[in-house]
């Protein structure tokens, strides 16, 4: 069945909300991953595990930003062609309530399910 107008506009905001909220966590999340100094002789070797493991932890939720706003983006992309709350994957549709928790998923739970 397809999604109503208003509702179309309303995951629209959602989404163009997220890809804002993205940006802003991206811009923050680049001064957490600049190169941090240590003085080798007065810090020990745990302290430099811990400073390494801080600075890996900023790239990796980069890397996460980054693929969710691929998933935001998809999503907009498929409410501009119409193809919005259709499963990727079997052609049905995703559950309203399974949208409302995340606009960008782009499949119906039985189908991420079996993929999981």
């Amino acid at each position: 069945m397809p999604m109503d107008r208003q509702s179309l506009e309303n995951f629209k905001l959602l989404l163009d909300a997220r890809l804002i909220e993205l940006d802003g966590l991206a811009e923050s999340g680049s001064r957490a991953a600049e190169p941090v100094e240590l003085d080798q002789t007065s810090v020990g070797w745990v302290s430099r595990i811990d400073a390494i493991q801080n600075q890996v932890m900023p790239f990796k939720q980069e890397e996460n930003r980054r693929n969710e706003r691929a998933g935001v983006e998809a999503a907009l992309r498929r409410i501009k062609c119409g193809d919005f709350g259709i499963c990727l994957v079997c052609g049905g549709g995703v559950a309203l309530r399974r949208l409302e928790f995340d606009p960008a998923i782009p499949t119906s739970i039985g189908c991420a399910r079996s993929s999981g």
